[in-house]
């Protein structure tokens, strides 16, 4: 028998250090939920994981933008909505002046009213915006139209959702000759009213503002169909990103019931380990009976 070197108790020790290891690294998957911790775990696992979540990140974005979309779009809508509230009543106001039973002093007050509601047209146009751009006109200075809007809803740089060119003001409407007529009408007399606000010119208009109201309903259309396909693509991203982290999860996270299972396992064989040590260590102690 040699008691130089305890073969038995480096064997159990050696042991014992792999269990505390597993026991360990069982630990650490228990504390932190996660199956994958660090590369060494499973490398081609934390790759695909890690391309998950990015998907998943670049999804959720895309969500959000599809929800911002969502409120840019109802700012619009509602805008536009008033506007068509003053086209309706101007077209009430005109059809009221268009008739002998309302006087000339009517008439110019009906042509204050026009000139009136019609720069609170052009107001709205100016001033509706979302987090400073502009949203029915190119922007609060100009009066062009606005070219339309791209956005990014979705993980792509492709997926794109667009809207078509606004232009509701008097000049996208085409409202510019009424505008004139009535500005001009508004600072004359009652007595001189019908040189830029008479029967002829009304008629006229009258054509102008169901055209006009036409073309509106035709930017809320547009609106609102852009409305119904973000919203759309956004419920479409939410179920993609359920099902992107669900299968992250399967990868990444911990099954506790499994792990549990094996760090109960590791925990009895490191207890094991150490009694067998105490029982190496103890066994060269029967060498000092040779020497009795």
């Amino acid at each position: 028998m040699r008691i130089n070197t305890n073969v038995s108790s480096l064997t159990a020790q050696e042991a014992a250090q792999n269990t505390t290891k597993t026991l360990t690294n069982s630990l650490e998957k228990l504390s932190t939920g996660l199956r994958i911790n660090k590369a060494s775990d499973d490398a081609s696992g934390l790759a695909i994981a890690d391309k998950l979540r990015t998907q998943a990140t670049s999804i959720n974005q895309g969500i959000a933008n599809g929800n911002s979309v969502v409120s840019l779009l109802q700012i619009a809508d509602k805008s536009m909505a008033e506007q068509s509230n003053i086209l309706d009543t101007i077209k009430a106001k005109l059809i009221q002046a268009n008739t002998d039973t309302t006087s000339n002093d009517g008439k110019l007050s009906i042509a204050k009213d026009v000139n009136k509601l019609l720069d609170q047209l052009n107001n709205i146009a100016k001033q509706t915006n979302y987090n400073g751009t502009s949203l029915l006109q190119a922007g609060r200075g100009s009066a062009q139209g606005q070219k339309g809007l791209s956005f990014q809803v979705g993980e792509d740089r492709q997926d794109l959702i667009k809207t078509k060119t606004i232009q509701a003001n008097t000049t996208g409407l085409k409202l510019t000759t009424l505008k004139t007529k009535v500005s001009a009408a508004a600072a004359t007399t009652a007595g001189a009213i019908k040189t830029n606000f008479g029967k002829t010119i009304i008629s006229a208009t009258q054509k102008s503002v169901d055209d006009a109201i036409s073309k509106l309903n035709g930017y809320r259309g547009d609106i609102g169909s852009t409305q119904n396909q973000v919203e759309s693509a956004v419920r479409n991203l939410m179920t993609q990103s359920t099902n992107v982290k669900a299968a992250e999860s399967i990868i990444r996270d911990v099954d506790y019931a499994q792990e549990s299972a094996n760090f109960n396992k590791q925990n009895i064989i490191s207890q094991a380990g150490s009694y067998a040590i105490s029982q190496a260590n103890a066994v060269q102690q029967n060498v000092l009976r040779l020497l009795q």
